[in-house]
């Protein structure tokens, strides 16, 4: 007996189940209720912000500067066990906004929309080592092989741009500890993993034909499409000659996307300047491409979009020393882009469906390693998110009074996972897939929506 999918992968010339996936995916069942944020945005802060020196002002620092910490708290083994004094925090912190948020000197820029960041200072990771804790931020599981975030929002809603990826990684220099697998698709279809695109240059090899004319690339095409057919003929389904037929066809439609897409020249010289493109500091100029190109990607209907950091030549956020320096370089990178950003997506009326979610994957401690570094820290630390279905101007959770465990509201990464799923309108309990004898998620068996900070 033929099954229902059997039929349609073996008919319409072999295309069957890629329309259906297409169709499924774009359905209005998609939806398990209806969502607040059509896209998300995920600024990654690779290497791991002090919490204690952004979002999480904490004065008592000041007070016992130079201190032992073993005489004021329990203080647990880090990443290389080398603890020193109490630390305070070189910055200073103000309050902001009609809700008064207090943030660091350290973002002037994104200090202008305090009023529509909702930040969570009681984040928590279970791992202290930067390639597990990204695993464990991007796919909800310390281990490699585990599909991204990005794999599933794709596969449970799909995408409404068709000439490019639902799934997008624009990588501005540094690839995670963890390497691609952070944006893989594990054991989802391989047509759910990210793409990554450099935000200069040319943002994709091969993106330009190298037949000299567009009638024998679809000649080529055309051969490739009678290859897979008679595969598919002959041996049924087949998810990589399946997604391998999707891919073909999108690379073609890529060929005129991409070039499009990179080419900043048709924004007004007014919005370059706002994101910081003509600045003359490097690493400001290639994160703000990073964010305009967002921006444009949110526009033609791209699902998921990750940026990732630039090189400053400080070691990413990860300061185990010259922190001062490290986390200056490093803000000065993302703070005026990421302002831009928020002002622009604002102005365009895309803000109110677009998600943007700040995280590193831990954060550090609040006393010093050295003279001036701070170890890793995933007992509590902050993120923020802004946009699609958050309430700005809010703080959710809390750290001790030394910024060093959360104490309040504990959040674990299962629950920022099921609510960024919330606010696309899906439910993390039944976005699923049937893997190994079992159904899978995103969030495992655990999670819950921090209704608190939503709209």
């Amino acid at each position: 007996m033929v099954t229902r999918r059997e039929f349609l992968t073996q008919s319409a010339n072999g295309f069957g189940a890629v329309a259906l996936s297409a169709m499924m995916a774009q359905g209005s069942d998609k939806y398990h209720f209806p969502p607040k944020a059509k896209s998300v945005i995920f600024l990654y802060m690779d290497g791991g912000p002090s919490q204690v020196d952004t979002f999480d002002p904490k004065p008592l620092l000041n007070k016992n500067h130079g201190k032992n910490p073993a005489e004021l708290f329990e203080v647990a083994p880090t990443q290389f066990n080398n603890n020193g004094t109490i630390m305070a925090s070189p910055w200073t912190f103000d309050k902001y906004g009609q809700s008064g948020l207090e943030i660091s000197s350290l973002f002037p820029n994104i200090a202008r929309h305090a009023d529509k960041l909702a930040v969570i200072r009681s984040m928590t990771s279970k791992f202290p080592e930067h390639t597990s804790a990204n695993y464990f931020l991007h796919t909800g599981h310390g281990l490699q092989g585990r599909p991204s975030m990005g794999a599933w929002v794709t596969y449970g809603l799909g995408s409404e741009c068709e000439d490019l990826p639902g799934y997008i990684v624009l990588n501005g220099g540094l690839i995670p500890p963890g390497g691609l697998d952070c944006f893989g698709n594990g054991f989802l279809p391989a047509t759910y993993q990210g793409s990554v695109l450099r935000p200069s240059g040319n943002s994709l090899a091969n993106v330009r034909p190298l037949e000299p004319t567009q009638e024998l690339q679809k000649h080529k095409l055309e051969l490739l499409r009678q290859l897979d057919r008679q595969t598919l003929e002959r041996f049924g389904h087949n998810d990589a000659i399946e997604s391998a037929i999707a891919n073909y066809e999108l690379a073609f439609k890529m060929q005129t996307a991409v070039p499009q897409l990179c080419d900043l020249s048709m924004e007004t010289a007014q919005t370059q300047s706002m994101y910081g493109i003509d600045h003359e500091f490097g690493p400001m100029k290639i994160f703000a491409r990073e964010c305009l190109m967002a921006r444009r990607l949110v526009e033609r209907g791209v699902r998921f979009i990750q940026l990732t950091c630039p090189s400053v030549g400080h070691d990413r956020w990860d300061q185990h020393a010259n922190l001062k320096a490290g986390h200056e370089q490093n803000a000065k990178a993302v703070d005026q882009p990421i302002a831009a950003l928020l002002e622009d997506l604002k102005q365009r009326g895309l803000l109110d469906t677009t998600l943007i979610i700040w995280a590193g994957e831990f954060g550090r401690t609040p006393f010093a390693q050295g003279a001036d570094g701070r170890d890793h820290n995933p007992f509590g630390f902050s993120i923020w998110m802004a946009g699609g279905g958050v309430k700005g101007g809010t703080v959710y959770g809390a750290t001790d009074e030394f910024g060093y465990k959360a104490v309040e509201k504990k959040v674990e990464m299962h629950d920022l996972h099921a609510t960024m799923l919330y606010c696309l309108g899906l439910d993390h309990t039944r976005s699923t897939f049937r893997f190994s004898g079992r159904d899978m998620r995103l969030t495992d068996v655990h999670g819950k929506v921090l209704f608190d900070i939503l709209a």
